[in-house]
C-alpha cells in the first residue's frame, strides 16, 4: 500500500488480505443481487444496469468505479459549490428504484470487482469524485488519498450524507493517521447499524 507511512506492515498485509477474503465471499451476493436488481433498473429506466465512473483514488491515480445505476440514464452531473456532487433523496434524477438501493447501500454492491481488482478495500475514504487536477487539491484532500479508498469509511460510518465535504475531508484524514484492524472492524459495524436506521441519508 503505497503512499501509507509509519503504518504497521502487518497491518497493511492483514487489511489486503480481508479485502480479497471479503470480497470473494459477498460476490455470490453481487451475483444474486444483479439478477434480482438487474431486471428491475433496465425495465423500469432503460439504460445500464451497471453505472461506470471515473473516481480518483490512492495516490491520485484514476480508475472505474461500479455501482448500480440509481439514477435517469444520462442524468447531468450536478455539483455543490465544493465541488462534490448533490446526492440527497429529493434528487429528482433519482428513479424510485435507486432510492430503494442508496437507503440500503445496495448499490454500492459492484464495488467488489473495484476490490478485487486492487483499487479499492474494503474500509477507506471514499473515492474521490471531484473534478479538479490533483495538483489543484487542497493538503487534507490529497492526505486522504494515500490510502485506498473504500465502499464504505469513517464518515460513510457516522455520518452518511450529513455532513459537507470539507467535515468528510477532516475525518478522512482522522481515519488515515489512525488506521488499525479495531478501527476498521468499528467502521464496518456502525456502517451496518447506518443502513439498518437509514439515518443521515440528506442531501
Amino acid at each position: 500500500m503505497r503512499g501509507v507511512k509509519n503504518k504497521d506492515c502487518s497491518y497493511i498485509l492483514i487489511k489486503n488480505t480481508l479485502d480479497l477474503l471479503c470480497a470473494i465471499l459477498l460476490f455470490p451476493t453481487l451475483v444474486l443481487t444483479l439478477i434480482i436488481v438487474g431486471p428491475a433498473i433496465y425495465l423500469t429506466s432503460g439504460g445500464p444496469i451497471i453505472y461506470r465512473s471515473l473516481r480518483r483514488g490512492m495516490n491520485g491515480q484514476t480508475f472505474v468505479i461500479y455501482k448500480f445505476r440509481t439514477m435517469i440514464n444520462n442524468a447531468p452531473d450536478i455539483r455543490k459549490p465544493d465541488y462534490s456532487t448533490v446526492n440527497g433523496v429529493e434528487d429528482p434524477r433519482v428513479t424510485k428504484i435507486g432510492g430503494i438501493l442508496r437507503k440500503t447501500s445496495i448499490d454500492e454492491l459492484p464495488q467488489l470487482i473495484n476490490v478485487l481488482k486492487g483499487n479499492m478495500s474494503i474500509i477507506g475514504p471514499r473515492p474521490d469524485m471531484s473534478t479538479r487536477s490533483y495538483k489543484d487539491l487542497g493538503d487534507l484532500e490529497k492526505k486522504r488519498l494515500v490510502v485506498k479508498p473504500g465502499i464504505t469509511g469513517f464518515t460513510q460510518a457516522y455520518y452518511r450524507n450529513s455532513i459537507p465535504a470539507s467535515e468528510k475531508y477532516i475525518k478522512d484524514c482522522y481515519y488515515v493517521d489512525n488506521m488499525s484492524v479495531y478501527l476498521d472492524f468499528k467502521i464496518l459495524v456502525r456502517t451496518l447499524l447506518a443502513v439498518v436506521s437509514a439515518k443521515n441519508i440528506v442531501s
